[in-house]
């Protein structure tokens, strides 16, 4: 490492035209007297939340009994690589989704932990979301305070389940009880929203759309940080910058797919994104990789899938819709198709936490300083129950998380609770949340 009298500031970005483009952390953004003690900078602790619908086989999804865990059940089996960084909760309750509407509920819950207005009209109302209430402290100094992603971009509204409007399926989070936050589900427009920079979002694409990369406009900048940066800073940097490279090139890529294509897309799909479920899953998570290395966000929301989603899944030898498969009265066949469909999705969060854990963050990893949790506001999609419901928490809050557990309560613990002690772990100081009545002993003594 190269000592300078005074360190790279964290917030450097490399500029062009409708360009910004933030690095991730390097050695030499570490001051000169803390690298010469060989003290890391404090870690920077980052919050996700993966929302998935309609549940899971429970069966197939908790481990035999509670405790430390050593080997994972067929659904979550995908976690394997990352069991020490991965906690299972079980008799989790969220009794505020309990409506006329589950599935609207479900989601609107989901972050919320609030009871929803009934109502088919504007006048909806749910609860700020806890990702939002980490956005006020641990996302203050990055350019966007938070980022909402999902995979089915909708703009249905009116009535989506049994008088409630569709405002509660299409979104996980709200910055307040009346002000749901949109989410974005083409790659490109979230591409655009990381790294572009001046103008009208119109403007901004046209700008980037007449360049082959965005890294060409900051070719200048580029050089110049590579002369004061030592091998393994350089080496960080240009693995960084091939990561921006392949996932533009892979937009691109499905662009181009789409602009030649004679049918008609797939509704639930924005146009321009990858033809295949996983293959667009699999690029959301590496956008959302990008945002956390460079430290353009440190919160961010993604919605895999979309409560009554009829999305078929033959891929993976599942051709059925999903919401009527999970109405699957005890029937073995479309049981082991749900259980199918969730471990599908669990190996997509998988390669996720895969692409954290091989990401440097300074001594450690993304994974070793973030916190992400995985879940449903539905425990059994076939009675509509929000108990037991499947959640699973990855990575280590840089330190203060442990895995390779699966704590169960004797009695239904809110789900409140658990986001309460979300925030404690990355540092949020909140006395109580929504419905909670305490923090998790079990997490806060880690």
């Amino acid at each position: 490492m190269i000592l300078t009298r005074k360190a790279l500031p964290r917030r450097t970005f490399l500029r062009g035209v409708g360009t910004t483009l933030a690095l991730p952390l390097l050695d030499a953004m570490v001051p000169a007297m803390t690298a010469l003690a060989d003290t890391p900078a404090a870690p920077v602790r980052r919050l996700g939340f993966v929302y998935i619908p309609m549940g899971a086989i429970q069966k197939e999804w908790f481990p035999a009994q509670a405790g430390q865990v050593t080997k994972l059940t067929p659904i979550l089996s995908p976690l394997t690589p990352f069991l020490d960084r991965v906690t299972i909760f079980g008799n989790m309750e969220n009794k505020n989704a309990y409506s006329p509407g589950n599935h609207a509920t479900a989601n609107s819950a989901y972050l919320s932990a609030a009871k929803a207005k009934l109502t088919e009209g504007s006048d909806y109302e749910n609860g700020t979301t806890v990702d939002q209430i980490a956005a006020q402290s641990i996302g203050k100094d990055t350019r966007l305070p938070s980022l909402e992603l999902a995979m089915d971009l909708l703009t249905t509204v009116g009535n989506c389940d049994n008088g409630y409007a569709c405002v509660y399926q299409n979104n996980l989070s709200w910055s307040s009880p009346t002000t749901p936050l949109p989410s974005e589900a083409h790659p490109r427009a979230v591409f655009e929203r990381l790294f572009g920079e001046g103008g009208s979002a119109a403007e901004q694409a046209l700008e980037m759309r007449r360049n082959a990369s965005l890294l060409d406009w900051v070719t200048d900048d580029i050089s110049k940080l590579r002369k004061d940066l030592g091998p393994a800073d350089r080496a960080r940097v240009n693995n960084y910058l091939d990561t921006v490279r392949e996932v533009e090139r892979r937009i691109q890529k499905a662009e181009k797919q789409t602009a030649g294509a004679t049918a008609m897309p797939d509704f639930e799909r924005p146009v321009g994104v990858p033809a295949a479920y996983g293959d667009h899953a699999k690029l959301m998570f590496d956008l959302q990789v990008l945002a956390l290395q460079g430290d353009i966000t440190r919160v961010i929301t993604f919605q895999l899938a979309r409560e009554t989603s009829t999305r078929t899944y033959p891929e993976i030898g599942v051709p059925d819709a999903h919401h009527p498969t999970t109405h699957h009265a005890n029937n073995p066949e479309k049981v082991a198709k749900v259980a199918m469909i969730n471990q599908y999705h669990v190996s997509l969060f998988a390669y996720f936490l895969e692409k954290l854990k091989a990401t440097q963050d300074g001594q450690g990893s993304l994974l070793d300083h973030s916190l992400v949790l995985y879940g449903s506001g539905m425990g059994n999609p076939d009675v509509h129950d929000h108990i037991d419901l499947p959640l699973v928490v990855a990575g280590g809050a840089a330190g203060r998380m442990k895995g390779a557990r699966y704590l169960r309560y004797k009695e239904p613990e809110p789900l409140a609770n658990l986001h309460l002690t979300l925030l404690d772990r990355v540092g949020v100081r909140v006395d109580k949340f929504a419905d909670s009545n305490g923090k998790i002993a079990e997490l806060v003594g880690v």
